[in-house]
């Protein structure tokens, strides 16, 4: 017994600071039952010591306790040792090695936010809410998000296999995936498409996001762009600064674009547009459907809050959680959910989603060809099949087709409506 004591007590001094930092921000009701808490983590932690049947390290010990401690917070507060912590700080740099996934744990499932386009995710048919049921033949209940993301990353050419429930179909698919370098460009395409309708792509607010955006307006503008069709589908965030700053460039100078609500005062921030010269007159479309989150869920909720643009498309995600990142001494961090976002209206964003003005639902517009006669000599041959590869060749050179894409369609017409109104009324 006095053995257990001892050890007890040394391995309760390794705690010791985490309790002193607790009960300074902890009320005096609350500092007799955090006492009696820490004591039983002790008691615990000197019994697994002495009558385990191995051997193990206090280290592994206190590692594993602060794994389950933030696991059962959240899906998106985490204990990091300092190999996960190195793995975070090389998602900043918008380039590795993996499959081109966002993923998080929703309703206790490993699920895709969505798959980043043009990466190999993208282009077997990973869709945004697929449900991770294994990872090469794993079962993934219970996982955390540090473990799948390890599982998920490797060496470019290594293939992962993925088997994947989609509710939405009632399947269970089986997906095998070749990991490749990871590159992520903020901006995918912009471009007028027609009568002085211009179109940006914005699949992730990185570093330099708000920047490029400016630098592609600029460019539209100088070729007549009268209207503009924001297209955020798929785009699960990124920095909040960058989602600020490219939402005010559509909001009058003082303006309120996203608040922050936490525990402590400090948490508590609001973010205003800082633009000195922005385009408030543009009509708009914000296309967002179910794979948008964070950062983007922001620029739509502000846009939609203060009437600047008609929001299209299907419910986003609905994770508006703030997460902050604190580092430890021993090279190790803490991700913790410190804080929600809320809109200038006050909509809660996280589990709810930012909810389109106009609901218009993914899908192809496949123009079909009137049947022609049959070639009857070698020359109409020729002609036939010239006439088959030219659709090909023009397709190849234009490479992104908007005409074929239901919800840009929609989003073209309702911004055609909305210039003839305005012409109507001049």
């Amino acid at each position: 017994m006095r053995k257990k004591i001892i050890i007890a007590v040394i391995l309760g001094v390794s705690i010791f600071a985490f309790v002193s930092f607790a009960l300074s921000a902890a009320g005096k009701k609350s500092q007799d039952e955090l006492f009696r808490q820490v004591e039983l983590f002790s008691d615990t932690l000197a019994i697994i010591q002495t009558d385990y049947v191995d051997e193990v390290k206090p280290k592994d010990l206190i590692y594993g306790a602060l794994k389950g401690m933030l696991s059962s917070l959240d899906p998106h507060s985490q204990f990091m040792d300092p190999d996960t912590y190195n793995e975070l700080k090389v998602d900043t740099e918008g380039k590795f090695g993996g499959i081109g996934i966002e993923i998080t744990i929703k309703d206790g499932l490993l699920t895709i936010v969505t798959p980043i386009e043009d990466t190999p995710a993208w282009k077997v048919g990973i869709k945004a809410n697929d449900r991770i049921v294994k990872i090469n033949n794993e079962l993934t209940r219970d996982i955390t998000l540090t473990d799948a993301v390890k599982k998920l990353r490797g060496k470019a050419g290594n293939p992962v296999n993925l088997t994947i429930l989609r509710e939405s179909e009632k399947k269970i698919l089986e997906f095998k995936i070749v990991r490749d370098i990871i590159k992520i460009k903020d901006i995918k395409e912009s471009k007028i498409l027609e009568d002085g309708i211009a179109y940006i792509r914005l699949v992730e607010f990185r570093e330099n996001t708000a920047q490029d955006v400016n630098a592609v307006l600029e460019n539209l503008t100088k070729q007549g762009m009268n209207a503009l069709i924001l297209d955020l589908r798929n785009n699960p965030g990124g920095l909040l600064d960058q989602a600020v700053r490219v939402a005010e460039k559509f909001i009058e100078k003082g303006k309120l674009m996203v608040y922050t609500k936490g525990r402590k005062p400090s948490q508590n921030l609001k973010f205003l547009s800082r633009s000195n010269h922005p385009i408030i007159n543009l009509p708009m479309v914000v296309l967002i459907n179910e794979g948008s989150a964070s950062g983007s869920e922001i620029v739509a909720g502000c846009l939609q809050d203060y009437k600047r643009a008609i929001i299209m498309g299907t419910k986003s995600f609905g994770k508006g959680s703030v997460q902050t990142v604190v580092p430890l001494r021993d090279g190790s961090a803490l991700r913790l959910t410190t804080a929600k976002y809320f809109t200038p209206l006050g909509k809660v964003i996280h589990g709810k989603g930012v909810i389109p003005d106009i609901s218009v639902e993914e899908g192809k517009i496949e123009i079909i060809e009137p049947k022609e006669a049959k070639p009857e000599s070698a020359k109409d041959v020729f002609e036939e099949m010239e006439k088959k590869e030219q659709p090909a060749k023009e397709k190849e050179e234009k490479g992104f087709d908007y005409k074929s894409d239901n919800q840009i369609m929609r989003a073209v017409d309702v911004l055609k409506a909305v210039q003839f109104y305005k012409g109507t009324q001049n």
